[in-house]
């Protein structure tokens, strides 16, 4: 099991996917370069999503808040998350939870998972075979003190702000 962040989540125009960026948190054995998992969810999901990594309060439960309160009355808590398979471009995920010095494994699509534990601040992990069938290289940002280099990055920055998750499909 690899532990795992979110890097980014990329909400896409409806009705068309957004994507969840995954990232190890481990360093690369290559200098400069890490890999990422992307991950096409729905809207709702992203819009979920994003209120869990931002730790944002509505004023009304979510789903997501229900459930987490449901846990809690239960005496149990997200323990982990394991997204430990992908099939072409569908993702499977794990969610354990504890309760009382037991663990308790539910089937899960990693959205779901992820907005629970993030929302508990729980660990996020990935299996070794997963990360190393779906993901890409990433190239880490280092500061520039080259101008003409970073008017270049600018444009590239530029560029993929522009991208759309249909991009990708």
């Amino acid at each position: 099991m690899v532990p795992i962040a979110v890097q980014k989540i990329i909400i896409g125009s409806a009705p068309g996917p957004s994507i969840l960026v995954l990232q190890p948190i481990e360093e690369s054995p290559v200098p400069g370069i890490s890999r990422i998992v992307p991950i096409m969810v729905g809207a709702a999901e992203a819009a979920q999503l994003h209120l869990a990594v931002t730790h944002t309060k509505v004023a009304r439960p979510t789903t997501h808040d229900l459930l987490l309160d449901a846990l809690t009355n239960l005496d149990a808590s997200v323990d982990h998350v394991l997204i430990d398979k992908v099939k072409g471009s569908l993702f499977f995920a794990k969610l354990t939870l504890s309760q009382h010095g037991r663990l308790i494994e539910l089937d899960a699509r990693p959205s779901d998972a992820l907005s629970l534990a993030l929302r508990e601040d729980a660990p996020l992990y990935i299996n070794e075979d997963v990360l190393e069938r779906a993901s890409y290289p990433y190239i880490v940002r280092k500061p520039i003190e080259d101008e003409s280099a970073e008017e270049e990055l600018e444009e590239f920055r530029s560029f993929l702000e522009d991208l759309d998750p249909k991009d990708f499909s």
